[in-house]
């Protein structure tokens, strides 16, 4: 059986996984730089950062080696980990300004 799903894993083209993981980095990195709401920035961020997941789970199937495939895991949770501060960092800058908008933090700078 793990014959088999090697073989199918070795079918699709490595070159496949870098452009699927190339245009989800790009479209994360797109809608940290132009969209203005904190929480789709948060989400972008986590995008980028799963796509590097992805593309490293990629190379580690492709090269036949499971130790790339744990650092996966800890980079999860420590994203995990990310999203539960920001958003409590957001939630905490909504009850002040009533406002996720990144301009209306600007003003906090004070």
């Amino acid at each position: 059986m793990g014959e088999v799903t090697n073989s199918m894993l070795q079918a699709v083209p490595i070159e496949h996984d870098i452009i699927l993981c190339s245009l989800l980095f790009s479209l994360g990195v797109l809608g940290v730089l132009i969209r203005k709401n904190a929480i789709i920035i948060l989400g972008c961020v986590e995008l980028m950062l799963n796509s590097v997941n992805l593309l490293l789970a990629a190379f580690s199937a492709y090269k036949g080696d499971g130790n790339a495939q744990v650092l996966v895991f800890f980079i999860m949770v420590v994203a995990a980990a990310e999203v539960a501060v920001g958003l409590a960092i957001l939630t905490m800058m909504y009850r002040n300004t009533r406002s996720v908008d990144v301009s209306v933090f600007n003003k906090l700078k004070g």
